[in-house]
């Protein structure tokens, strides 16, 4: 038998149909794809590979999906973390309005390499990212060998960009990155969310829709109160019935968030064959009151709908850990209903194969089984936080984190082998993150200290944020408010 990788007496997590987990288990992996996924034999070691790994102490299992992310603003990691709601939204948002208009160009390309990196190096070999300018991100995550979506966030109420230049610069994106990297980067076509768009940039994105059939549609959905108010201001009775309307609810749709889903969405959205990513820490770190509904995610999952998880802008909340992703929901989940919400392996399938099946690629990756595409990771299990190994799964969405992962393979391309990256110069990375943030700094009002951040002032962040746009969306929304109040 012949093959590139050998990894042999491994803990093996395969999280195929039926969650085999071998306790001494060997994979084999060959032009890209796993060949192989068995017990191990006693002359495992001595196959004859490229490169042969010694399991004993490591788990081996897919590589993590992060259904959901958005990544130009990664230098800013902690920026946020202390100020209050509206300083924390308006300060973004005129950041990103100026990303639209084509500055900061050196700082949006810091915070890929950056995300890049740390995502790499904690076990996330999929990403799945809206953002303003996203070439820069495909080009840094292809380079380094990870997969990625990637598409541009599309908006005629956030900023002050014409649709007619937001929509050519979505094309231009799609014809040049779709498919780039051996097939690892793929485009998306991105409507911003279902409260801050007209019905005529969802009709336009339907239009952009047909003109590529096979790339997903990726949108903030049922995110906020403001979400169905907006629909009703566009005409339709609801936010999934826009999308009915305008064609885009179907199998292609991935709705990040859904939190505000009530039986009805849920069965639509299940009858649409739609996807659901689940991010769970950002509204547990931004809650807007402690009454609002928590994502159903069981309820989706009972229906049938695929839901990855995501960990939406890790700069808002200081984690990079997709790990951690699958314990905040668990324990969100029962603090707001009660417990027994998940199992953990129903939590290990959200991190890897329900990612990959929102994404629509679960016949490629997030599972352990002869024929797919390679794409793995090793966690050392040896630590005494693992000790006793007891229930790998419970420990995967409880314990598990970033610095546990000690090897990463994507399409069968070893990226980091014991700590070692091997597709991004780390201390490099590092050094254009801080000279950007420094020049960051030079260029705004941000102060980004060691003890603080402090934020422009609210006179200069009014100043920055676009102006037609978020007026026309305020106003909408005002206006629907008291329609809404008024006696039929």
């Amino acid at each position: 038998m012949t093959a590139d990788c050998v990894i042999h007496d491994a803990f093996v997590l395969t999280v195929d149909e039926r969650n085999r987990l071998y306790e001494r288990g060997t994979v084999l992996i060959e032009d890209g794809r796993i060949t192989d996924v068995r017990s191990s034999r006693d002359d495992d070691a001595e196959l004859a590979a490229d490169l042969v790994i010694d399991g004993e102490g490591k788990l081996v299992m897919p590589g993590l999906v992060n259904a959901h992310t958005h990544l130009e603003l990664t230098p800013l990691l902690g920026a946020f973390s202390d100020l209050d709601l509206m300083e924390m939204m308006s300060g973004m948002t005129a950041i990103f309005g100026h990303i639209a208009e084509g500055e900061y160009d050196y700082f949006a390309r810091a915070g890929y390499e950056l995300a890049a990196l740390n995502f790499l190096t904690g076990g996330v070999t999929t990403v799945n990212s809206m953002d303003v300018r996203p070439s820069g991100g495909a080009e840094t995550f292809g380079e380094a060998g990870l997969r990625g979506f990637f598409g541009m966030a599309l908006s005629d109420l956030f900023w002050d960009v014409s649709v007619e230049e937001q929509f050519d610069r979505a094309r231009e994106f799609i014809d040049e990155y779709h498919g780039a990297y051996d097939g690892r980067i793929r485009a998306t076509i991105d409507p911003h969310d279902d409260w801050s768009c007209t019905r005529e940039l969802w009709e336009h994105t339907a239009e952009l829709a047909d003109e590529y059939p096979d790339l997903l549609v990726h949108t903030h959905l049922l995110e906020l109160e403001a979400s169905n108010t907006m629909a009703r201001s566009n005409g339709a009775e609801d936010s999934l019935a826009l999308l009915d309307d305008v064609g885009l609810l179907d199998d292609r749709l991935v709705a990040a968030h859904f939190r505000l889903a009530d039986d009805e969405d849920i069965q639509r959205t299940a009858e649409a064959d739609a996807s659901v990513a689940h991010c769970p820490s950002i509204f547990c770190y931004w809650n807007t009151g402690g009454d609002v509904q928590w994502t159903p995610v069981p309820e989706l999952r009972a229906a049938g709908v695929d839901v990855g998880l995501g960990i939406d802008d890790h700069y808002w909340h200081d984690s990079y850990s997709l790990f951690g992703e699958a314990r905040q929901a668990r324990l969100a989940a029962n603090l707001k209903r009660s417990t027994g919400q998940y199992d953990s392996m129903e939590l290990v399938r959200m991190l890897t194969i329900e990612g990959a099946e929102a994404l629509g690629i679960g016949d490629e990756i997030g599972s352990l089984e002869p024929g797919k595409r390679a794409d793995v990771i090793l966690l050392d299990v040896e630590k005494p936080k693992f000790t006793p190994l007891t229930n790998i799964p419970a420990q995967v969405a409880n314990n598990a984190a970033p610095a546990d992962v000690e090897t990463v393979i994507v399409d069968g391309d070893v990226l980091m082998k014991a700590g070692d990256v091997k597709t991004m110069e780390t201390d490099a990375v590092r050094d254009r993150v801080e000279a950007a943030v420094d020049r960051f700094e030079s260029e705004t009002d941000w102060e980004l200290g060691i003890g603080e951040s402090e934020p422009p002032s609210t006179m200069n962040v009014a100043r920055d944020l676009p102006k037609r746009g978020p007026s026309q969306l305020l106003g909408r929304l005002a206006f629907q408010s008291l329609r809404d109040r008024l006696p039929l």
